[in-house]
């Protein structure tokens, strides 16, 4: 993806998502920081502080932590267009208790506070969205507890495609069975008696 195009990406996305006019949206991203970051890289350890939200412009991040026996837990995927972030790390300083990483060679819009606050004083619609967006990602952990606590490993997966539908053939089985909080063999499992089903 060339750069300019990479311009218009995040710049279509404050003005179709955030409902940001083009004027305002090329001053805001004047301000802004774009890293590449390749394949393998940290954007973030536990134990640091977290000060940027990323929005990916091309690629995929994934956010992990690690279990005391050193096993990797899988929170959340952020292909093209999504964000991703440890929030309480952001906005009230604490350590981080996630990894970041690259799994993609991706390139990468970083979004300091700074940044929200004067798109917030800019453009009152930038408030509301990212209220919004907020709750949205409130609701979704709500809904990802609930289905770990409490739905069976195939009903884990059919909401994993729905809310990943291109994933399938970016990320190994082993990423996707972390976060589905399944092991790889009950993920082989499911899927073959979901195509069997199906056929």
């Amino acid at each position: 993806m060339q750069n300019n195009d990479l311009e218009k990406n995040f710049r279509s996305y404050l003005t179709n998502m955030a409902g940001i006019s083009e004027a305002h949206s090329d001053t805001l991203y004047e301000s802004l920081e774009k890293a590449d970051f390749p394949k393998g890289e940290m954007l973030l350890r536990e134990g640091e502080v977290c000060r940027h939200s990323f929005f990916v412009e091309e690629g995929l991040l994934r956010s992990y932590t690690l279990g005391e026996d050193g096993k990797e837990h899988l929170i959340q995927f952020a292909p093209e267009n999504w964000f991703i972030v440890d929030r309480g790390s952001v906005y009230f300083k604490d350590t981080s208790e996630i990894y970041i990483e690259a799994i993609e060679d991706s390139k990468v819009v970083l979004l300091d506070k700074n940044f929200m606050d004067r798109a917030t004083q800019l453009d009152e619609n930038f408030r509301k969205f990212n209220e919004k967006l907020l709750h949205n990602h409130i609701r979704h952990i709500q809904q990802r507890l609930n289905l770990l606590l409490s739905a069976s490993a195939e009903n884990r997966y059919l909401s994993f495609i729905e809310t990943y539908p291109d994933l399938l053939l970016r990320v190994p089985q082993w990423m996707i069975a972390s976060y589905l909080g399944i092991t790889p063999e009950s993920l082989s499992r499911v899927r073959k008696e979901l195509a069997h089903r199906n056929s």
